[in-house]
């Protein structure tokens, strides 16, 4: 294992590098970059360095590795797992800086971007190209596209688009020896050995550090409808979801969210949906280029909602209302945070199986004395579970925690899912990944990593339990 030390000759080498506004060691520094959106979790860093180039990151970790000091990539600390924290304290890398699109190639729909891209800036960029990058985390506002890699992030237009994995064509990245690898490139076709890229897709930032990424873009479409029907129980609403994508249609997004979900949000912004009493609600918006094609599918999953008990079904063809309606359903996470103590679970099961999960979630929660709030991206399986402690006492929430986590996943697995779809293993999660890996998985995945990063320096303590 990786020493958290930092000799004031390491400090002196990374000056040499990076000038001291960005060599960050006072209090205020550490203590900013000590944490992420995970719940209640701080570990203080010895050093923040902010490096602008991928030749200062090969020579950051060319020291790291020499003095075998831990290393954590970071973005915009927006994770939800854990993934930043520095919990063995060494070197925090932000790659903050390194926040420029070198090229938006319009004749090839490809897009050149360093790490530190807001994601909504890189989105709103191309689409002034006319182009379209859809990959829309909850947190597109803030979070990095960086991050997004490190996370193989997704969101709700993942149930026609896909998740960044998806977009990814090449990568140049940073090994933890301080090699510089490059993987793809403007290539739709390359199987040249093995696929790099798609290796650090999805890593966590514990194999390299990325620099400079190559997405695919998609020809931006001119119109979008959205739908929002609510149902009388969430089962009704979850079986709706593989009915309507079974016959055939194509909806960019299909969101379920519960009513408590939406009740909060009203709490928090003020700002209300029709049928806000309804047990659940999809939210469900449709894009393309052909008005009288978009307006068939919508008829068509109107038809396919009221057959299966929808209360209604109302339209929202207006940007604006449109707008609004994508500000609700990202305020839920922080909604609920305020509402209460909680922890939130990532899962993901196939789509056919939510309604049982949602009954199980339910039925889990009530043995338990726990009140659930579940919404999520229903068109892809992957349902955030919010598990919140309310009127717990302290001491029954700290005790049974960990139980209700571990049946809910085993529930999970069960029903052919997995711990995480989207926020990744992290930190929060690791010591639950035998109830999805078996032994032998676990010992692959840690051969990868071994690989990648002898010495462990890489963002140490992630993804695997202690002690494998």
């Amino acid at each position: 294992m990786a020493t958290a030390a930092i000799s004031d000759t390491l400090l002196s080498q990374l000056r040499s590098i990076l000038p001291d506004e960005f060599t960050l060691t006072d209090d205020e520094s550490l203590d900013h970059y000590s944490h992420d959106e995970t719940e209640d979790l701080k570990f203080l860093p010895s050093v923040v360095v902010k490096p602008r180039t991928t030749g200062e990151v090969s020579a950051i970790l060319k020291i790291a590795s020499s003095e075998n000091v831990p290393v954590t990539p970071r973005g915009a600390g927006t994770g939800l797992s854990g993934g930043c924290l520095p919990v063995h304290g060494g070197i925090v890398l932000s790659l903050e800086r390194m926040n420029s699109i070198l090229e938006i190639d319009k004749a090839n729909l490809i897009c050149v971007t360093e790490p530190g891209v807001i994601t909504q800036v890189l989105q709103e960029a191309v689409e002034q190209a006319g182009l379209f990058y859809p990959v829309d985390p909850a947190s597109r506002a803030s979070c990095m596209i960086g991050g997004n890699v490190a996370e193989n992030s997704g969101g709700p237009r993942a149930a026609k688009y896909g998740v960044t994995k998806d977009f990814v064509l090449g990568l140049t990245a940073v090994l933890p020896s301080g090699e510089i690898i490059k993987s793809g490139g403007k290539l739709f076709k390359d199987v040249t050995g093995y696929n790099l890229a798609q290796i650090l897709v999805g890593s966590e930032g514990t194999l390299a550090v990325v620099t400079e990424i190559i997405l695919k873009l998609l020809p931006l479409p001119k119109l979008r409808l959205m739908l929002m029907v609510p149902f009388p129980t969430l089962e009704d609403a979850a079986r709706t979801v593989s009915l309507i994508l079974r016959d055939g249609l194509a909806p960019s997004a299909i969101e379920f969210t519960e009513r408590d979900a939406f009740l909060a949000a009203k709490e928090q912004l003020g700002k209300t949906v029709a049928y806000e009493q309804a047990a659940a609600q999809l939210m469900i918006e449709l894009d393309g280029n052909e008005q009288e094609l978009i307006d068939t599918h919508a008829e068509r999953i109107g038809e396919i909602a009221l057959e299966n008990n929808a209360l209604d079904v109302l339209l929202a063809e207006d940007k604006k209302r449109q707008d609004d309606l994508w500000a609700i359903r990202r305020s839920f996470g922080e909604a609920i945070k305020l509402r209460s103590v909680y922890k939130e679970e990532d899962t993901v099961v196939p789509r056919d199986k939510i309604p049982e999960l949602m009954t199980r979630v339910k039925e889990l929660c009530a043995k338990w004395n726990i009140t659930s709030i579940c919404y999520g991206h229903a068109g892809d399986g992957n349902i955030h579970v919010n598990l919140l402690k309310e009127n717990l006492s302290d001491e029954v929430w700290e005790r049974d925690l960990d139980t209700v986590i571990r049946e809910l996943f085993t529930i999970v697995v069960e029903l052919g899912g997995t711990l995480t779809g989207e926020h990744g293993v992290g930190y929060i999660q690791r010591e639950y990944m035998p109830i999805v890996k078996t032994n032998a998985e676990l010992a692959l995945m840690k051969r990868i990593k071994d690989a990648f990063d002898p010495q462990g320096i890489l963002n140490p303590g992630k993804i695997f339990p202690q002690g494998k």
